[in-house]
């Protein structure tokens, strides 16, 4: 089919909700989008771009996932590609649902480019471009998890914070090596390492009473929380996944 190329210019529209993408470390794609008969190879494009912004896309079928993350499937945001064309552009709508099936980005691209390989390839190139890099601060493995089943009332929230603020400081050690716990604020405390100025993990407060996220020194997030009184870090392992890692205060 001749190339029919009336402009270059490419249009994208963008509906951003409360929730980032970027919250998420996975994303699902499914092997075929649905609302194209053809869909010239746009979930391998689509998996291609994501990875490039640190994403790990998953397969539609969740019998393939991980164990942790089918134990968890609030961790994964599901990408969809809508079918958007209309007479004379090729119009795509990338589409982002949580695990509820809320919608948490929905962007639009169109391309000027006719042919359907090309131009829905280039709208989709457009709309991703909304799609920023992986940066699962706070939505993060096991925190969706921990949250409560039932509404939590504005008491119940700002107790955890205060009862947190007032633990005050201590030293915990895991047997191996001692730190110290300094309270910055209300929200947030360290370990720090006596013999490093960098802080062997910082914590910070969620809606779950003792229960933290926690940024390790080598730029990790994790999950931790308190445990029969001790401090408990969930250490991310290469193989996906986790081990206890428990600081008994001294």
């Amino acid at each position: 089919m001749k190339k029919i190329i009336l402009t270059t210019v490419t249009l994208c529209s963008v509906l951003v909700f409360g929730q980032k993408v970027s919250e998420f470390r996975y994303v699902s794609v499914p092997q075929k989008f649905q609302t194209f008969k053809n869909s010239f190879g746009l979930e391998d494009l689509l998996t291609k771009i994501l990875k490039g912004k640190k994403y790990v896309v998953l397969s539609g079928d969740q019998n393939s996932w991980p164990a942790e993350v089918k134990a968890n499937p609030c961790q994964v945001i599901n990408a969809d590609v809508i079918n958007d064309k209309s007479f004379l552009r090729n119009r795509v709508i990338l589409d982002f649902k949580d695990c509820n099936g809320k919608t948490v980005l929905q962007s639009k691209g169109t391309s000027m480019i006719k042919e359907f390989e090309e131009g829905f390839s280039d709208a989709l190139q457009q709309a991703v471009k909304e799609v920023a890099v992986s940066n699962p601060v706070e939505h993060i493995n096991g925190v969706s998890s921990v949250q409560p089943e039932k509404p939590v009332a504005a008491s119940s929230v700002s107790e955890p914070v205060k009862a947190q603020s007032n633990s005050g400081t201590g030293k915990y050690t895991n047997g191996k090596a001692t730190v110290q716990k300094i309270q910055i604020d209300e929200n947030q405390f360290i370990l720090a390492d006596q013999d490093s100025s960098v802080p062997y993990a910082t914590f910070r407060t969620t809606t779950k009473n003792d229960v933290f996220r926690v940024k390790l020194q080598n730029g990790e997030y994790t999950l931790g929380y308190y445990e029969n009184g001790n401090l408990v870090i969930e250490i991310p392992q290469g193989s996906g996944n986790y081990t206890k890692e428990i600081f008994s205060k001294k």
